[in-house]
């Protein structure tokens, strides 16, 4: 259905349960394949947002392949972009992030109910571009003579999204505006790095993603807005509470406070985002 595959098609009857078929998914060209499939159908109104749905199943691990091996950060090794092994680690990196940031997207259209359709719309939507760029990534490390699997990883992302499990709003504010908006910050960096060794390929491919990653922060910094205003929370204050209840040890600058403004942050929040990292 929908060009995926006939091993992986995508039948769920609602969109919950896209969801759900999509985080069960472990092998990750199923998972992008069945992701493209959803998010097709959804725009074409396929795909229903059920009413009095029952309540989500409770946050577990997502489909995974069996490598790569998930290690604590720190046992990561350091390498330079000098090689051609470290340009293909870090491509890894960023690859392991986008899978992780798909599910990031469909567990929250699965986990939080009786939200307006346009919440749906925009995480769909992101994680239709997450899966894209998983596939653009893929392609860079096989044209570099490694695969998905081939580097360790870790598994920051998805402990966030398991620490906010609970509440959509700590979820809006805290993965895509800290930790996926991370990458907001170093991929201009990376990209100058890159362009000097001359490996215009990998650029081509992280500009996209820089683009298109303000777009997905802005949705973060969209719907945390709305859980605010719809509890009657002053948002700048109740960001910074969160910062530093929940991020003070993963937050780092600098902070590419143009791309970040334009993804949603008020001066106030983005001297907010200063204050926890330095302290």
């Amino acid at each position: 259905m929908s060009g995926a595959p006939a091993a992986v098609a995508a039948d769920a009857a609602d969109l919950f349960a896209a969801a759900r078929h999509c985080l069960d998914a472990c092998d990750p060209g199923a998972k992008v394949a069945l992701t493209h499939a959803y998010a097709r159908r959804f725009r074409a109104g396929g795909l229903p947002v059920p009413e009095n749905a029952a309540p989500p199943d409770p946050i577990r691990m997502p489909g995974r392949p069996p490598r790569p091996r998930l290690v604590h950060p720190r046992e990561l090794p350091r390498r330079g972009f000098g090689s051609i092994e470290g340009r293909a680690a870090f491509v890894h990196a960023i690859a392991h992030i986008e899978l992780n940031a798909i599910d990031l997207g469909w567990d929250a259209v699965y986990r939080f109910r009786g939200l307006p359709a346009g919440f749906y719309a925009d995480w769909v939507s992101v994680a239709d571009d997450e899966a894209r760029h998983f596939t653009l990534l893929q392609g860079r490390l096989r044209a570099l003579d490694h695969d998905y699997g081939d580097f360790d990883a870790h598994n920051g992302l998805w402990e966030m999204c398991e620490k906010t499990a609970h509440d959509g709003l700590a979820r809006m504010a805290l993965v895509p505006r800290v930790l996926e908006a991370r990458g907001l910050d170093v991929t201009p960096g990376m990209i100058v790095r890159l362009r000097a060794l001359g490996d215009d390929e990998t650029v081509a491919i992280l500009e996209v993603i820089l683009r298109e990653e303000v777009a997905h922060v802005a949705a973060g910094s969209r719907w945390f807005r709305w859980y605010c205003e719809r509890a009657g929370i002053d948002p700048e204050p109740k960001f910074r509470e969160l910062l530093a209840d929940y991020a003070r040890a993963v937050l780092h600058g600098p902070f590419n406070l143009d791309a970040r403004a334009a993804a949603g942050f008020s001066a106030e929040e983005l001297a907010a985002l200063q204050a926890v990292a330095d302290a």
